[in-house]
């Protein structure tokens, strides 16, 4: 078996969901990624590659030819977008130890064309830090928010904002925090009404969650006109 031969790519998920196919680079070899961007290639097709840590980055072969972002962990293959504004999301890291997982959300809009507003180290611990901060965050009509530890952020802005909070669970912690289950536990059992959850760690999700409730609302404006 050839290494074509272990992957098929989906062309045709835009048209049918409006999100393209991204690249998951954990558990991939070097060469099996390389066989997936020359496919695309081939084909005149960009991709977003997530995951993919520095040390795989560095054996590919067409590393030169990659928008590689070290801290999200994510690379552009093939012409990139024009980003385009006004913000309508933002991205909220609870510490500095968050920034990772908003930066892979970050990217993956970014790679959409999505203009994003990125804060970070806004937590609970100094709620001064959220504070000074709110009305900026409430200016825009999705909010992604990272937190880890008790991630308790979530929560706080699903009380203070009325767009929508998508909050992705950290793996960020001591003890029991560390892996991220206690910051998922915390952020499904929220008081908040109406916050959306997605898998510890998955800034990648969050940003597709975030991009097909923009999608929805754009149906529904085009259906009323």
């Amino acid at each position: 078996m050839s290494i074509q031969d272990e992957f098929t790519l989906d062309f045709a998920r835009p048209e049918r969901i409006g999100l393209e196919e991204a690249v998951f680079a954990a558990g991939k070899s070097p060469a099996q990624i390389d066989a997936i961007l020359a496919a695309a290639e081939a084909r005149g097709a960009r991709f977003l590659v997530t995951r993919l840590d520095p040390d795989r980055f560095a054996a590919l072969t067409t590393k030169d030819r990659l928008d590689y972002c070290p801290v999200s962990r994510t690379a552009f293959f093939g012409e990139a977008r024009r980003v385009e504004g006004p913000a309508r999301i933002a991205i909220v890291a609870a510490g500095t130890s968050d920034v990772p997982v908003a930066r892979e959300a970050e990217r993956t809009l970014a790679y959409q064309g999505h203009a994003t507003t990125l804060i970070a180290d806004v937590g609970v611990a100094g709620l001064w830090r959220l504070t000074r901060r709110i009305e900026e965050i409430r200016a825009h009509p999705v909010v992604i928010c990272a937190a880890g530890m008790d991630a308790a952020l979530p929560s706080v802005l699903g009380g203070l904002v009325a767009g929508a909070v998508i909050a992705v669970p950290t793996s960020v912690g001591y003890g029991v925090a560390e892996g991220g289950r206690a910051a998922l536990d915390a952020v499904l059992a929220s008081c908040a009404p109406g916050i959306a959850v997605v898998n510890i760690d998955n800034g990648y999700g969050a940003a597709c969650a975030a991009l097909r409730l923009l999608h929805a609302a754009h149906r529904l404006t085009e259906a009323s006109r």
